[in-house]
């Protein structure tokens, strides 16, 4: 079996996929700069025997970082619990099967990139894919499924604490869909700004991406937050909430093949 670390700036998911590609079980955790490669580790076996997966049979592994100051961690707990050495996205030798067509390749989130990975196996091109994560990220896949770029805004979270923290006569609220556009209180006008604003800014970027590229794209959606906004506009034409899991599991399988 093999184990799949997704870490983000947020979250960490670990997830755990057969030989035959199908996943077995998957954890998330926030991601703490000082947690250790034993508390990574112990955490996760458990996890796993609950599970009825035993962590014995994990014989290989794989990372996708936007935060390096865990990986150190990720890959003592790799060598230590699961006795391999876990293949990182971005380092060299790492193929990913596309071009990273952009001016300074080595600045891309890996997150980004195997996000693109899976999209190209799953859906055709061209393709925008939105991530919903500690930042929203708009990425442009070309019809050969190749990574051409992108936007990034701050996430939803991100923009309602900064509202919060900002402005001094203004309460924390929780994201959700208002029923209405129009707030009658304070709250109501602020949860309505936050997502029925976050709404209009989709659609205006998505609007603007595909004028820019010239062709029409269909829009996929991930990140926990997906569904929430995709039952919100016409522009996304699906939530699809395993696309890294599934595009880890992509790059793994490929470097695998090739002996890596």
């Amino acid at each position: 079996m093999i184990l799949a670390i997704d870490c983000g700036n947020t979250n960490t998911v670990f997830a755990v996929f057969g030989d035959d590609g199908v996943r077995r079980g998957d954890w998330r955790s926030s991601t703490d700069h000082n947690r250790t490669a034993d508390e990574f580790g112990l955490w996760l076996m458990q996890l796993m025997r609950l599970a009825g997966i035993e962590p014995a049979h994990i014989r290989s592994a794989i990372v996708a970082t936007v935060v390096p100051a865990v990986l150190f961690s990720l890959k003592t707990m790799c060598r230590k619990y699961f006795n391999c050495d876990p293949m990182i996205v971005g380092e060299p030798g790492v193929e990913l099967g596309i071009e990273n067509l952009v001016e300074h390749p080595d600045e891309v989130g890996a997150d980004r990139l195997v996000n693109a990975v899976a999209a190209r196996e799953t859906y055709q091109g061209p393709l925008i894919v939105i991530d919903f994560g500690t930042a929203t990220t708009f990425d442009v896949i070309d019809g050969d499924g190749n990574y051409r770029g992108g936007v990034i805004a701050p996430g939803v979270n991100l923009s309602a604490e900064a509202l919060h923290m900002a402005a001094a006569k203004l309460p924390r609220v929780a994201i959700g869909r208002p029923e209405r556009v129009i707030g009658t209180g304070t709250v109501s006008a602020m949860k309505s700004g936050i997502y029925w604003g976050y709404v209009a800014m989709i659609e205006g970027l998505v609007e603007r991406i595909r004028k820019e590229y010239g062709a029409d794209m269909d829009v996929i959606a991930t990140g926990g937050l997906a569904p929430l906004f995709a039952d919100a506009t016409a522009c996304i034409k699906r939530a699809d909430l395993d696309l890294t899991l599934r595009g880890l599991y992509a790059v793994y399988r490929l470097n695998a093949k090739k002996g890596r």
